[in-house]
């Protein structure tokens, strides 16, 4: 079955010519280095040359005064009006390092595992947004269920985010009557939201603490904080 195959002529142009008329169905074969080196030169000689009518823009690197101008511009933007929506998207970019152990305080508690500067967003409170009625249900089975403690928030009239068991860090934190955050509700694309913010500067392994705010009742509650200016109850 052997037959000699006929020796391919080359184009014009130095590329080899395929009898078939497709490269593909005469199998593999070899292509000179000459052959190879011309047509990489064409083809990259005619990638560097753009259109005549086309103008092509190159954008240099960004250097530090660029970053830097970068910057200012943000912390210019943090000021104005929508400064919490820019926060609460720098949060949801890159959350802080915080984690819970025991307190001093109550049980568990937050702790800051990174410095953070005042008026910057800690965390978001999160869990599920529940009605009244439901709040008052759940509060009564988690009772009867043994659960001691309630991670209910309000965040209006209507609605109450409940922590208890689909929550996150947020809710281990504890209370405090001179506290180094406090709570701020904010409405991120029509949702209202709780933000816990930063009164002041928090150190390494400093606990995180807000006032709960409950409301007066005749069944107190102890507060066990320990700061100087302690209330003695959290309602």
């Amino acid at each position: 079955t052997s037959f000699s195959t006929p020796k391919k002529k080359k184009r014009d142009d130095g590329m080899r010519e395929h009898v078939t008329g497709c490269a593909r169905s005469e199998g593999y074969y070899k292509i000179d280095k000459k052959d190879k080196l011309k047509y990489l030169n064409n083809s990259r000689a005619f990638a560097e040359e753009p259109p005549a009518d086309t103008q092509v823009r190159t954008h240099p690197p960004l250097t530090d005064r660029v970053r830097s101008e970068q910057r200012r511009l943000l912390s210019s933007f943090t000021g104005s009006c929508d400064s919490d929506l820019l926060k609460f998207n720098q949060l949801k970019f890159r959350k802080k390092k915080l984690k819970f152990c025991k307190s001093h305080i109550h049980d568990w508690g937050l702790f800051a595992m990174e410095p953070i500067a005042a008026d910057e967003m800690v965390i978001e409170y999160v869990g599920q947004n529940i009605r009244q009625v439901i709040a008052d249900m759940r509060e009564k089975r988690y009772e009867d269920e043994g659960i001691g403690s309630s991670y209910m928030f309000r965040v209006d009239h209507d609605t109450i985010i409940d922590a208890t068991k689909c929550g996150n860090f947020a809710r281990f934190i504890n209370h405090s009557c001179n506290p180094n955050c406090y709570a701020k509700v904010i409405t991120v694309e029509s949702q209202k939201k709780i933000v816990i913010y930063s009164k002041q500067h928090i150190n390494v392994n400093e606990e995180i603490t807000y006032d709960y705010k409950f409301p007066i009742e005749d069944v107190k509650i102890p507060c066990l904080c320990g700061s100087e200016n302690c209330r003695g109850t959290l309602n």
